[in-house]
């Protein structure tokens, strides 16, 4: 997702990499990035308080909030990883492991690094302010320094570290599954000589067989690992705001991985799009009847049969509504104005920088009395120009293009 996707690919056979523009996942990525803006406003307004600014719903509108939060988090996330996915062979097929993992340390280590040095504070002032009246009560002081260890985390960098993490280990796999070099005294920075798959290649797509067992897999494997990390989890010393998804992330990320090689995006036929479109709706109205009769706690995990119902609805709505979605864009969505070529670039910026944007929106607005989805859509709507605009003007700054 995040802007060290190179839009690249080798075709079988060539003597050199030739770029491409992939302009319907470029597409796809500026929707993903609207909906994460969309969905951190809805948060701040929703009963789910995970974000650096809140004001928790009174109103039963929250619920609808809450509702569109659940859904993005089904799919939105894993889509994210399997588009870094596939972005990830086609760089390295082209440097090589070493200037590989320089360039993914540099196009992801400095916005982490950034973020939390630099953005993350002033995001987060505000909770500061109010920890430290709190404890200015009692007596107690709370040095800026103290509130930042104890409070620390990455926020929506989060992706970013994982996904870091992600491309070093394909880097130390490519690496030690390499073939030797055929020459003696040949440098070990040479890529693989892989067999690439163009973008633009035809080949066949995968079965619905291998469809059905991987959504199958991804269920059940979900569903085992939230018996030991429900969701609801925090792993603080990471910043994983839901660590009950990892497996779904690792699993579209190796999928994105494979994708690539085999060419799997271009090999969908509309009619497997319009199926999944089907089969993530009719699984969503399925669960619905179901969450609404039982706790919303017994879906998080422990082993309940209700967790894997959730499990299985998760994993059904994803794969579902992924293919759906590369159909569509591949299909209607294959081209680029200048408007959207401006929004692409600017993606990953406004990824890395929409916090401070919103919490300033909302902070903005406090003082409209609202029911929450009415103060939801003003922030959202004027928080989608506004990221945009601040990620132009950040970009235009010397160097910063480079990263972002």
């Amino acid at each position: 997702m995040a802007h060290d996707a190179e839009r690249t690919a080798a075709p079988a056979g060539a003597a050199g990499p030739t770029r491409l523009r992939v302009y319907y996942v470029d597409n796809l990525r500026i929707i993903l990035v609207a909906l994460l803006v969309v969905g951190h406003a809805a948060v701040t307004y929703s009963n789910i308080p995970i974000w650096y600014y809140t004001e928790p719903a009174k109103d039963g509108s929250g619920r609808l909030l809450d509702a569109y939060i659940i859904l993005n988090q089904s799919y939105g996330l894993g889509l994210y990883f399997m588009i870094a996915g596939y972005f990830t062979p086609a760089p390295y097929d082209r440097k090589g492991p070493r200037r590989f993992i320089r360039g993914r340390l540099k196009r992801l280590g400095i916005p982490l690094l950034a973020f939390l040095l630099l953005i993350r504070p002033v995001t987060d002032l505000g909770g500061y302010f109010h920890q430290r009246s709190v404890l200015a009560a009692h007596g107690e002081p709370l040095p800026y320094w103290l509130y930042y260890l104890v409070s620390w985390d990455p926020g929506p960098l989060w992706f970013v570290e994982v996904l870091l993490v992600f491309v070093l280990l394909y880097a130390l796999v490519r690496r030690r599954s390499r073939r030797r070099p055929a020459t003696p005294g040949a440098t070990t920075d040479e890529p693989t000589p892989i067999r690439t798959q163009s973008p633009g290649s035809t080949v066949t797509a995968p079965r619905p067989r291998g469809i059905v067992l991987f959504t199958a897999a991804l269920a059940l494997a979900t569903y085992l690992w939230r018996i030991l990390v429900p969701n609801g989890t925090y792993v603080r010393f990471l910043g994983l705001p839901s660590p009950g998804f990892l497996v779904q992330y690792v699993s579209f990320f190796v999928v994105g991985l494979l994708a690539y090689r085999r060419g799997w995006p271009q090999s969908f036929s509309r009619r497997a799009g319009y199926l999944g479109f089907a089969v993530a709706s009719a699984a969503t109205l399925a669960y619905i009847p179901v969450v609404a009769m039982v706790g919303e706690s017994t879906t998080y995990g422990y082993g309940t049969w209700q967790s894997l119902v959730a499990a299985v609805w998760e994993s059904t709505f994803a794969v579902g509504i992924i293919i759906g979605l590369t159909v569509l864009f591949r299909e209607r969505f294959n081209r680029q104005g200048r408007k959207a070529a401006f929004l692409s670039r600017h993606a990953f910026a406004v990824f890395v920088l929409h916090p401070p944007v919103l919490v300033a929106l909302a902070y903005a607005f406090r003082w409209l009395q609202a029911p929450a989805v009415a103060k939801f859509a003003v922030v959202a709507l004027l928080a989608l120009p506004a990221c945009w605009a601040v990620a132009y003007v950040v970009c235009r700054l010397p160097r910063v293009d480079r990263v972002l």
